[in-house]
Order: C-alpha cells, then sequence, then structure tokens
C-alpha cells in the first residue's frame, strides 16, 4: 500500500532518536534550575508531545481541506486517523505536564492560560469523534467533520499560541516569561530537546500510518 512506503525509515529513525532522546534524557546534565531542578527533564517528552500533537492536527486539517475541494472520501479517512493519534498524543502531554506541574508548581493543575487552553483544545477535538459519530451517512459525515476540523486548527492557534501570551503564564515564554533558549545558553537542553522533538514527531507518523491502513481495511470491509 502506498501509505506504507519508507514506512521501514520513519520507523528506524523514529526508534533511533527516541533511544538517544531516552538516554540523553535521564543520563546527560541538564542547568541547575530554581524550582525545577531535575524536574527538567520531563521537558523532553512534555513538549514533544504537544508539538507532535500540533503537528498531526495540522496534516489532519490539511486533508479536511483536500477532502472538501477534491471530495475523494480517502481525504477524510486521513484526517481522521490524524486527529485520533493526534488527541491520544495531547493526552500524553497533559497527563505528562500535570505530573510535571505537582513537583514545580505543587498542584497538578493551576489556572494557568496554556494549560486551560490546552485542555479546551482537547474538548474540542473530543467534540469532532462525537460529531462524526453522530452522523451514520458516510458522505455527509465527510462534509460535516472537515468543515469542523479546519475550524478546530483555527481555535488551537489562539488557544495555545496567543492568548497564553498576552496574559501572565507560569509556562516559560508565556506572560513575560523567559523561554528556555534565554535559560540554557549552554545548549545543555537542545541536543536532547530537538532529536526528542523530531523523534516524537516521526513516532506520531508511523502510528498513523498503520493506523490508516486498518481504517481503510476497514472502510473497504
Amino acid at each position: 500500500m502506498e501509505e506504507l512506503n519508507n514506512l521501514k525509515y520513519i520507523k528506524l529513525f523514529s526508534i533511533l532518536l527516541l533511544i538517544y532522546a531516552f538516554i540523553g534524557g535521564f543520563l546527560f546534565d541538564v542547568p541547575a534550575l530554581p524550582i525545577l531542578n531535575e524536574s527538567i527533564r520531563v521537558l523532553y517528552f512534555h513538549v514533544p508531545m504537544w508539538f507532535t500533537m500540533i503537528f498531526l492536527l495540522l496534516l489532519s486539517s490539511i486533508n479536511s481541506f483536500y477532502f472538501i475541494s477534491r471530495k475523494k472520501i480517502i481525504y477524510d479517512t486521513k484526517s481522521y486517523t490524524y486527529t485520533s493519534v493526534a488527541v491520544f498524543f495531547g493526552f500524553l502531554g497533559i497527563t505528562s505536564g500535570m505530573i510535571w506541574a505537582k513537583f514545580t508548581w505543587g498542584s497538578f493543575w493551576t489556572n494557568d492560560p496554556k494549560l486551560n487552553g490546552s485542555a479546551i483544545t482537547l474538548l474540542i477535538y473530543l467534540s469532532y469523534f462525537l460529531l462524526r459519530s453522530s452522523i451514520s451517512d458516510e458522505i455527509k459525515k465527510a462534509k460535516i467533520s472537515s468543515v469542523y476540523n479546519i475550524f478546530a486548527f483555527a481555535m488551537l492557534i489562539p488557544l495555545i499560541f496567543i492568548l497564553p501570551r498576552m496574559t501572565d503564564s507560569l509556562h516559560p515564554g508565556s506572560g513575560g516569561n523567559p523561554g528556555f533558549n534565554v535559560y540554557d545558553m549552554n545548549s545543555q537542553l537542545r541536543i536532547v530537546f530537538y532529536p526528542s522533538v523530531l523523534g516524537f514527531i516521526l513516532l506520531g507518523i508511523w502510528i498513523s500510518k498503520l493506523k490508516l491502513v486498518l481504517n481503510v481495511l476497514k472502510n473497504d470491509n
């Protein structure tokens, strides 16, 4: 199947990068930052999961646009597949963030705009699945959910990237707080963080392609 072409290379690079990220994440030296201390290592896994979610949701919205413009059901299947895997990574990201918050901020959840925006984003995409399950006609389902998916991604941008930067936030890079690039002038974090981001994104693509094959086979039966 076309979707499986070059999958072995994606799988190989993903495994290699994630092995490096896990080894580096637990064994390499990290900056001695106030409050964060050794918990800064969660950065190597928490943030890449969110990046993976956003990247997959971007692919999902692109395929929704393709369905609207080209009317081929395969694009709706791809869009649904990317969204389902993206939401999975989103829940991993929010769970790891809650654990990190407990050890740094003293609570699993705070009234932080980025946390609230992330939770709202996941709820918006959970509604996407409820919408699809409520429509039996496949073509009508694809049309309505494609439009919804495009608007959902448009809402993601202000909820995660814009509004948190306009208000006070505990997250680095928001509300006047400096980002990690300011804290980490010796690149101790970067040498593990960037490979981890790429590794998790490739993992998300790998899972999505496998799930897509299953969804296509399911629709054909």
